[in-house]
């Protein structure tokens, strides 16, 4: 396999709504015109060879069900995310990508469901001209972008139609794609312990209505127990309750505060201000889009 490591964009072909010219269209079977058979086989087809789609085993099960957690959480409105969604890709092709997303509703084109947009395999013990085959029988199909997450390493890659190659993306980068409601982070696709927190921010920038909810619920506790304090032990005392509040739900977030940041959100008298970072703490990446806004 010949991997190659980019800084290109990660943001997907006509992601401003444009459609993306699907090759060959008129050519292809229908999406679920299928050579093996749904939900009785583990059998897969790739360019006319017979594959059989094992169970996995840790890692590899962890990974596959970590990725459509995030994943699932990210995916806009009008489309949809799937597991082992079963696709016939080809003439001699009719496998699954282990995650990926599509629009709702039936392609009038086809009659059928639409193609999917974006694809990810997790990659471990399947060797390398599998992945590679898939990638590039789904790219020829028409889906837009194809990803691998390589289990051993760990990383994520991107096939390159241009170079017939896997180009690993930065740990530290986003996918943006308009099939997903926000970027989606890389880092939280290779480490589980950043899973949580991309689902999170993912759907309090998609407006879930339970989290705006605790959100409204954690801003009046915030402000009654602010203000009875105020009656009882003085506006100070208040305050302090807000701020200490504030720090709680950076904490819960994994959202680090050094002793500067702290001390200044402590021992602020504006409650305007506290009300602020009230509601900026939880959607802050970090404590100094708090602390520089004041």
């Amino acid at each position: 396999m010949d991997e190659k490591h980019s800084d290109y964009s990660l943001k997907a072909p006509g992601s401003s709504g444009a459609p993306r010219h699907l090759p060959g269209r008129g050519s292809f079977p229908r999406v679920d015109d299928h050579l093996v058979q749904p939900e009785v086989t583990r059998d897969e087809i790739i360019e006319g060879r017979r594959v059989v789609a094992f169970p996995a085993e840790s890692p590899h099960a962890t990974q596959h069900g970590d990725l459509h957690y995030v994943l699932r959480a990210h995916v806009a409105s009008g489309y949809l995310g799937a597991v082992d969604l079963l696709t016939r890709q080809g003439k001699k092709s009719d496998f699954a990508s282990d995650a990926c997303v599509y629009r709702e509703g039936v392609d009038q084109s086809t009659g059928a469901r639409y193609l999917e947009e974006i694809a990810f395999e997790v990659v471990s013990e399947q060797s390398d001209r599998e992945v590679t085959e898939k990638a590039a029988a789904m790219h020829r199909r028409g889906v837009r972008r194809i990803f691998a997450a390589f289990v051993k390493g760990p990383r994520l890659c991107e096939w390159s139609p241009e170079s017939q190659s896997w180009r690993s993306l930065a740990a530290g980068s986003r996918i943006e794609d308009r099939c997903l409601a926000v970027a989606l982070p890389v880092a939280a696709l290779l480490d589980a312990a950043l899973a949580d927190n991309a689902v999170a921010e993912a759907l309090i920038a998609k407006g879930n209505p339970m989290i705006l909810n605790l959100e409204a619920a954690a801003k009046a506790t915030g402000w009654a127990e602010g203000n009875a304090a105020g009656q009882v032990e003085g506006k100070a005392e208040g305050r302090a309750r807000i701020a200490k509040s504030i720090l709680k739900i950076l904490e819960a977030r994994g959202v680090a505060v050094d002793a500067a940041q702290r001390e200044e959100i402590l021992r602020c008298s504006d409650f305007d201000r506290l009300d602020q970072w009230l509601l900026e703490a939880a959607l802050a990446s970090s404590a100094d889009e708090l602390t520089s806004e004041s």
